[in-house]
């Protein structure tokens, strides 16, 4: 900016805005990541895979729930059309979430879907102008959505395609019912068809799938603001009781030819991102993060001097090999600070191997949250702790 700004004169702060829009910090992790597809195609096998966690940013107004900068958490998987990735999406989102002990709600629609009804009404052409209107709809409400309609197209159709869209509830499935209920909004069109297609055998696949705490349901005035989506929209929300933010944490997408902007088209893609910060927020608000969070270390080994040295650090290999994150506290310090540093560090198993334990080839395990101690068999110490976690 300095370099390109150097020896020039400008008048107001307008006429620095043509050099300052064109300078931007990373605004997502999807556009980057086609770049680096396109960029390493000769190199990666298709279809491809890939998982990112960085931060991105917004001209946001720092808010509840909105962030200038935060953390997104990204899967794609591009070079297939196949509807089995977006299931593949479904099934992680379920994942990540029942292991997070969080309940949440994924909105599934279908940017065909939206783009045949508008065709079907000569509107093909409004798609954006809609999308980004109804995207808004948590924020402004019906009215305020088909104000801005009838502002930005102005023609009675538009608002009348748009009132019906939003007045269809959404539904926890995609039956026969559901999708009589679209095509009266308009007839036959290829794109609505397709769309309806898709949606039909993604919600047949999350019901092949078993998921756990994730809940899907259809929702016909999911939009998403992004114009490169162009099948499948996917947004996650909270679905606790009385969660007090009602914003998405999560979502994505198929984008059929985002790669087509950095000179390779055809490359078709599916991306799910979770927002990290949003997240984190709704686990701190629902008190569901564990009580043992803070600690990294699972077994402490005390330090009772060179005599018993040896044996100890072969006991702290054997544990992490078997898994078990462990450390020997490296100084022969008092007990009352190696316990106190236990409890700090909220560490649960202290081990102990005293000089009796050392003859008999035995290991005293105290549990530091119940008080209670069990001596067993040096070699047996990865297995007792793997029971009693």
């Amino acid at each position: 900016f300095l370099s390109a700004t150097a020896g020039k004169e400008f008048s107001n702060s307008k006429s620095l805005l043509p050099l300052i829009s064109e300078k931007a910090l990373r605004y997502d992790l999807t556009v980057p990541f086609a770049r680096y597809v396109v960029m390493n195609r000769h190199l990666i096998t298709f279809p491809f895979r890939r998982f990112q966690i960085q931060p991105v940013w917004r001209a946001d107004r720092p808010q509840k729930g909105r962030y200038r900068e935060f953390y997104q958490c990204d899967a794609d998987i591009i070079g297939t059309d196949a509807l089995l990735s977006e299931a593949d999406l479904i099934m992680l989102a379920d994942e990540v979430f029942s292991n997070l002990g969080l309940r949440v709600c994924m909105k599934l629609n279908n940017r065909k879907i939206l783009s045949g009804l508008l065709e079907y009404h000569g509107l093909g052409d409004k798609l954006t102008s809609v999308c980004v209107a109804v995207d808004k709809l948590d924020k402004i409400g019906e009215e305020a959505v088909l104000l801005e309609i009838q502002n930005r197209i102005n023609e009675a159709k538009a608002v009348a395609l748009v009132k019906g869209i939003l007045q269809l509830a959404s539904s926890p499935s995609f039956n026969d019912d559901y999708v009589a209920r679209l095509y009266a909004l308009a007839g036959a069109h290829p794109l609505l068809d397709d769309g309806v297609k898709e949606m039909k055998a993604i919600f047949s696949y999350a019901q092949a799938s078993d998921l756990r705490l994730l809940r899907i349901e259809f929702d016909p005035t999911l939009a998403r603001g992004l114009n490169y989506y162009t099948g499948a929209i996917l947004e996650i929300k909270c679905d606790e009781p009385d969660y007090s933010y009602s914003g998405s944490i999560g979502g994505g997408g198929r984008y059929d030819d985002l790669t087509g902007i950095f000179g390779v088209n055809g490359l078709s893609g599916v991306g799910l991102s979770f927002g990290a910060d949003r997240i984190y927020d709704v686990m701190t608000e629902r008190s569901l993060f564990p009580e043992d969070l803070d600690s990294v270390t699972t077994a402490l080994i005390v330090n009772f001097g060179k005599a018993t040295e040896n044996e100890c650090l072969r006991l702290l290999v054997n544990l992490r090999r078997n898994g078990i994150s462990s450390e020997y506290y490296p100084e022969n310090a008092k007990m009352k600070k190696q316990f106190g540093y236990a409890d700090t560090l909220k560490i649960p198993f202290v081990l102990i191997v005293g000089e009796d334990e050392l003859k008999s080839e035995m290991v005293t395990i105290k549990n530091m949250l119940t008080g209670e101690q069990r001596s067993v068999k040096n070699t047996e110490a990865h297995n007792t702790l793997q029971n009693w976690l």
